[in-house]
């Protein structure tokens, strides 16, 4: 009896997990930019970022996919990342304390098999 809870319990909570490193993950936030939200609808590839930490800064390059329109990625973070304490400084440009951030989002295929692909570039200013 004992055995048959622990598969009942066991098996869902597995299942919920999905499979475990096995593809793109869809984290809530950029990888390697621990406080920079990743839009709904994006998609971040296993090993999606590139982190240099130096004495002027950290020097982040990370990138992210999906279904979303450029119009869509631009007007999210027009809206988010001003509440991060980020201000524009430019098309696709934004400043923070000793940071500027660069979002560059480019659509990659065609027809259906289309998505847009988004670079994120972080550095010290």
């Amino acid at each position: 009896m004992r055995l048959v809870l622990a598969a009942a319990v066991s098996i869902p909570l597995l299942l919920a997990a999905g499979p475990g490193g096995a593809g793109p993950v869809e984290p809530g936030f950029v990888p390697g930019v621990e406080d920079l939200p990743l839009m709904p609808g994006l998609m971040a590839p296993a090993n999606a970022a590139v982190v240099f930490d130096q004495p002027e800064g950290r020097i982040v390059e990370s990138a992210a996919q999906g279904d979303v329109s450029a119009a869509a990625i631009t007007a999210f973070y027009a809206q988010t990342l001003p509440q991060l304490g980020w201000h524009p400084s430019g098309d696709g440009r934004w400043a923070r304390e000793g940071e500027k951030l660069e979002i560059t989002a480019t659509r990659d295929g065609m027809g259906s098999r289309a998505e847009t692909v988004v670079h994120f570039i972080l550095r010290p200013q």
